[in-house]
């Protein structure tokens, strides 16, 4: 390990805002950097233009999420942060199917079940069925077509879907409890 120029970035691993002094470089330019998180030790990759690897995942976590679909919800934002977006558009679609599913919708139905599901059981926020066909939409492009999708389209459905994630479950369980009538 050597001393570098400090380098200031979020780390891809942990997210924080970190400052590095610490890693590699390649020879004979050292334009190409490795730096060493100081809060989770772990690498980040910088090549000639600056982009690093991993990158940082698009969106924010939310709290009270069941198991599942916190996964899916990962996965779809980690691929932002490999610029595969035709993948996070592709997740971003499945999830709304578990989520549905996971709320009580019935498995194995057309994909339109489940917006409407969604729509009609109160689960989607006033104003808010035509953004869940829209992830459909963009679900059904990835999915049945012959197109790629843009960062803007993962970016955007992420920002929906993390605004439906808070709006479900984080959001209500941050209520408290009621009590009891004397």
């Amino acid at each position: 390990m050597q001393s570098l120029t400090s380098k200031r970035y979020t780390c891809g691993h942990c997210g924080n805002i970190v400052a590095s002094s610490l890693g590699y470089f390649t020879q004979p330019n050292m334009q190409e950097q490795i730096h060493i998180c100081p809060n989770c030790n772990k690498p980040t990759y910088f090549d000639d233009y600056g982009h690093s690897l991993p990158g940082v995942a698009f969106g924010n976590e939310v709290a009270s999420v069941p198991s599942e679909i916190a996964v899916l919800y990962k996965e779809a934002r980690v691929c932002t942060s490999a610029a595969a977006y035709t993948a996070s558009v592709l997740l971003s679609r499945k999830l709304l199917m578990n989520i549905a599913v996971g709320l009580g919708a019935e498995a194995g139905k057309p994909f339109i079940s489940y917006v409407e599901y969604l729509a009609t059981s109160g689960y989607v926020p006033p104003n808010g069925k035509g953004w869940v066909d829209h992830i459909r939409k963009k679900g059904n492009e990835a999915t049945h077509e012959i197109v790629i999708m843009s960062e803007h389209d993962a970016q955007e459905l992420i920002s929906f879907l993390e605004m439906l994630l808070k709006f479900i479950y984080e959001f209500p369980s941050k209520i408290p409890p009621s009590s009891p009538a004397p």
